[in-house]
This record gives C-alpha cells, structure tokens and sequence, in this order.
C-alpha cells in the first residue's frame, strides 16, 4: 500500500479506504473484499458471519455504559463500478485502484474510485475497531452485487438482522439526509441483425464520441449530460441520408446503471463522399460542442479512415436500429409534483452492442411512483417492439417509501445541527437504494442514507470530498453517541 492518504483526516478511515483499494471487488466478484471483512472481524474477536448470498454481518457489542441504547445496523455495499477510460490498461480483476489527492479531492488514476461505497465500508471498519467511539449495540451489514443487481439486499434473510435502526452510509451528497428512494427495473432489448458482403465502393471510417462525463443514470439524469448513444446514433442517421452511410457496427456505452460517455461506429462511405463527410463529421463536432458547451465541455466527436469494412449491415437492419435508437426515451420523463426539484420518472439507454446475429440494447428505468416505473418500461418496449425487437424485463426492484415522522430522522438532524448550526436538508433520491429492499424485508426498520459529497461517480471521473468526509464521521459518531434506550431492555 502507497500511504498516499496518510495524514488526511479522520486517519483511520482514510487507512481503511486505501487499503479497500488494494482489493478487487467488481460486482458479482466480490470474494476478496468478503474474505478481508471475513478475517477482519476474526482478528477483533467480533462476531462475524457471512449468510448464503454472501453478505457480511459483523456484530460489536455496545461500550460501557450504552449497553441498554437501541441496536444500530451500519449498512454499505462491497461491490464498486468499475469503468476505466478508453487509453488506461487495468484489469479490475487484479489490479489495485491508485487513489490520489488533487486540491479537495481524491481520484483515481484513469478508473472509478470506488468510493461508492467503499467509503461507507471503511467508515465501518474503523468503527468497529474503535475503542474510544461511544455507541451501543452495532450490527455493520456489508451487502453484495449492489451495483448490478442488488442481490444482497434481494437475498437478505428477514430475521438475521437484530436491529431497529438502520444507517445506509451510501449517499453522496453532505448536509443532505435521504429518506426515500427511486424503483427501477432494466429492459433489454435484441434487434435482429442481417450482414451482407460489401460490394460497393466505399471507404471505411471509424466514428468516435467521447470526453463526456458519463456519471450515474439516477443521481445526474436531470443535470443535460450527453449520452454517446444518442449522439453517435444522431450522426449515424443524418449521415445515412446525406450521403449514404452504410453501418458495419455500432457500439457505445457499458454499464446499465451510468450514462453512456464513449462510443464508436464503423461505416462505409462512398467513395465519392469520403472528403464530404469528414468535413460534416468536423462541422456536427462544432454544432454539438456548441449544444453542451456547459454541461459537457471536453465532448469530442471524430472519424479517421480504417479499413473498409467487409460486412454491412443489410439495409433493413440499419434503418430499424438507427430509427429506433432515435425514437427511444433517454432522461427525466416526469419531476415530482410533491417534492420541489426531484426527479420522478426517467430513462437511461444505456448501451449499444452489436454481435454476430443481434444487436443488444440496454436500457434502465426509475420512478419513485411504481406504476410510473412500469409506463417507462412499456414506453421503451414500444419503440423497439415496432423495429422488430425482443424485449426481457429485469424483476427490478422497489422504491423506498418517505417517513416524514421517523425517529431516526429527528435524531439525525438534531445531531447535525449541533454539530453545524444549520438543518441538513432532508430529501428522497432518484437513485436507487437498498433502502427499499431491506424494508420489505424489515417493515418495521427504521432508516435514513446519508454521506459524504461524490461527483463523478459511476465514471473514471469519480471523486471525494476530503473535507466531507470528516464531516460525514463526525455526523455518524453523534448520531450514534445519541441513539435512545431499547425500552424493551431498560
């Protein structure tokens, strides 16, 4: 381990974040990262166990003198994202994430930063090392899989758990205090896909869309980032009319839960053409640039000559795909009308990936309204249902309902503001949060998310606040030290 955050403050959770980052954990292949929780509560002498989905439960009795103070689960994710620009080489199978320190910041080094949630589970760690924190019983819950599937939550039995309280430490805005979430489900689209031989004259060119930001599909929906898909496909179309593009393939965006912020496409232009068609892929960069000049001001859009492609996608396949993926939603369909400023409804298209016979399309839906959530759905399905295409639904998953009277909310905000002078707002997120899993499980769990500020994340432009996140500490210790008596026990 490089120490590279040594000396930033609260120390222990910054020594427990860098050594997380030491340790691969995509989702669906968490086994280090579990194996490491798994030693790490046998080397305190704390009871720690791992369930059949593969969480980890580690339990620390109370400190003397809280031990009749009601039962807190502390709550994180172990997986992380795990997207890396186009020029970097990492394996997130085996390769250590290099954190480092850029003015307020910390990054990572060409790929996520994993601070989502690894930030949670080192605030954990350090907790449950502490021999000077007050608190009493803690239960510290280390889900899986969150990012793809939030098999964690979903395999959650629904009495393992003792407590009352619940503190999901996944939020990624400070001085905010969630306290109901978004449900989502992902629809996956196959489109037929028919090549034939090329036989025209032609000269190959490869279209590339990239510097865009990317970023999560529920938290930066509404913030007018560029999706590459649509960007990519918008060229794509209008080329194919004025000067008769042909498409070989079409592949842009990758994870079904971020923003697409890269994408290629290898055409075929007629030979004719070919200085025409430069000089419009040229003047459509400057026309974009100049559409999100702020919201995405590195976006760059390019071709260069390859070799000519000797497949094409016949005529039938490209008309469906590229009028579909024109025709099809992507952002904010519906802000609430019950809270200011909050997102209610949207769409995410996702990724575009052509292979041998079929073209794959991913899309993602959220909505805190759940009938609202399934009319995405059915809205994307329609498009491609009239291009011919096979669309399968994810079983999705469910939002997290607002109580304006939870205990646990008061308590946290009277704790943040003695600690701060002012009311942390209290909201509810477009994203989705294992908040709602785990009260269906537990209807009677009393919760709220907060955290530390993130940007970026869900991209290789993923970054923590330094100065959040002693705040976030901070926060967590008072809202412990201040958990009221189990008057089952007293």
């Amino acid at each position: 381990m490089n120490n590279v955050l040594k000396g930033l403050e609260p120390a222990r959770v910054y020594h427990y974040f860098e050594e997380i980052c030491q340790i691969p954990r995509p989702s669906k292949k968490e086994e280090k990262i579990a194996a490491y929780l798994m030693d790490f509560g046998k080397q305190h002498n704390l009871d720690t166990m791992m369930d059949k989905t593969g969480n980890v439960i580690i339990r620390k009795p109370a400190t003397k003198g809280m031990e009749n103070r009601k039962s807190v689960v502390l709550q994180s994710h172990i997986d992380m994202v795990c997207e890396k620009n186009s020029d970097v080489e990492h394996n997130f199978d085996t390769d250590a994430i290099q954190p480092y320190i850029d003015g307020e910041w910390i990054k990572a080094k060409g790929t996520t930063l994993g601070a989502d949630d690894g930030i949670g589970i080192a605030a954990q760690l350090a907790i449950l090392e502490a021999t000077d924190i007050a608190h009493g019983p803690i239960e510290c819950l280390f889900t899986v899989d969150e990012e793809t599937g939030l098999t964690g939550a979903f395999g959650l039995d629904s009495g393992i758990l003792k407590s009352t309280i619940l503190l999901n430490l996944d939020s990624e805005d400070e001085g905010e205090i969630f306290i109901g979430c978004a449900g989502g489900k992902d629809t996956v689209i196959t489109l037929p896909c028919t090549f034939e031989k090329n036989t025209l004259q032609t000269e190959g060119f490869l279209v590339k869309v990239s510097g865009l930001k990317g970023g999560h599909s529920g938290d930066d929906i509404n913030k007018g980032l560029g999706n590459a898909n649509k960007i990519l496909n918008r060229l794509l179309w209008i080329s194919a009319k004025e000067f008769g593009l042909r498409l070989s393939n079409f592949n842009a965006g990758n994870l079904r839960n971020a923003i697409a912020r890269e994408g290629t496409a290898v055409v075929a232009i007629p030979t004719g053409k070919k200085k025409e068609f430069s000089s419009f892929v040229k003047e459509y960069n400057n026309t974009l640039r100049a559409e999100y000049k702020i919201t995405e001001p590195d976006l760059r859009i390019g071709s260069s000559e390859t070799e000519n492609p000797v497949q094409l996608m016949d005529e039938k396949t490209q008309y469906t795909l590229l009028n579909s993926l024109y025709a099809c939603p992507h952002g904010v369909i519906a802000m609430s009308a019950s809270i200011p400023n909050f997102v209610e409804t949207s769409t995410n298209l996702a990724s575009v990936r052509t292979k041998e016979t079929t073209i794959e399309i991913t899309t993602s839906q959220r909505s805190s309204v759940e009938s609202a959530k399934h009319d995405a759905a059915n809205m994307v399905v329609s498009v491609f249902n009239l291009a011919g295409g096979k669309s399968v639904h994810s079983d999705g998953y469910p939002g997290w309902t607002p109580n304006p009277d939870s205990e646990i909310l008061e308590i946290s905000k009277a704790a943040y503001e003695r600690l701060y002078g002012k009311s942390p707002k209290v909201l509810a997120i477009h994203a989705g949060l294992e908040c709602g899993l785990i009260g269906e499980k537990y209807p009677k769990m009393d919760m709220i998310s907060y955290g530390p500020t993130l940007r970026g994340v869900h991209s290789p432009d993923e970054r923590l606040n330094i100065e959040t996140t002693k705040k976030f500490w901070d926060f967590t210790l008072e809202i412990l030290k201040n958990i009221p008596e189990d008057r089952a026990i007293a």
